[in-house]
């Protein structure tokens, strides 16, 4: 078989196992440079696909999130996964909140950083100590009832965050909250559009 039809009939393959509006330019490369690596990838990227375990809307969605997180913001596949999550049955709300859950990952630089910033400010003795060591005033208090009621959990990492800076606390508070909180078609529940299970 000829390279060019090789390409030919990978193409249509894929189109099979993933339709045509999965097909951006992040796969051109692989299928023109190396058939037998976009033949493998696509044996992957199929798997679910045929497995069913997740709808398909589901699949697009959590698609939509790792190409939109901040670790690796690929427009080519925000907009593919985009397209397909509207074509799988998705609504507008939906895909939305998928981009905004997706947007509060940023915080886990304080997630690590934070716990380091304390080790050191512990190295510094007493200067430091009454800083990371004050028990929380009423609005600290507050705040992390809040969170807790808005997110669902209260994880020690925030302890500290809390503790040092509770007026950025309380921005990503609301911030990451939204998704969380917001009314959608004025039910008066505010818990999104998303099923906890697929946020």
């Amino acid at each position: 078989m000829s390279s060019d039809e090789e390409k030919r009939k990978l193409r249509e393959q894929f189109t099979a196992q993933l339709g045509e509006k999965a097909f951006h330019a992040g796969w051109e490369s692989p299928l023109s440079l190396d058939p037998a690596f976009f033949s493998a990838s696509l044996s992957l990227a199929s798997v679910p696909r045929r497995k069913s375990y997740l709808s398909r809307k589901d699949q697009s969605l959590i698609s939509l999130a790792v190409d939109s997180a901040s670790t690796h913001l690929y427009a080519p596949g925000i907009r593919a996964h985009v397209a397909a999550a509207l074509d799988d049955g998705a609504n507008v709300h939906e895909v939305l909140e998928v981009i905004e859950l997706s947007s509060t990952l940023g915080i886990h630089a304080c997630n690590i950083g934070v716990p380091l910033l304390v080790e050191v400010l512990k190295e510094g003795g007493e200067k430091y100590e009454k800083e990371i060591t004050k028990p929380y005033d009423e609005r600290r208090e507050k705040l992390k009832a809040d969170f807790t009621e808005k997110r669902g959990y209260w994880h020690g990492f925030w302890e500290d965050f809390l503790r040092l800076d509770p007026e950025f606390f309380e921005a990503y508070l609301e911030f990451s909250s939204v998704p969380w909180v917001k009314d959608i078609g004025g039910t008066g529940k505010g818990k999104g559009v998303l099923e906890p299970k697929v946020k």
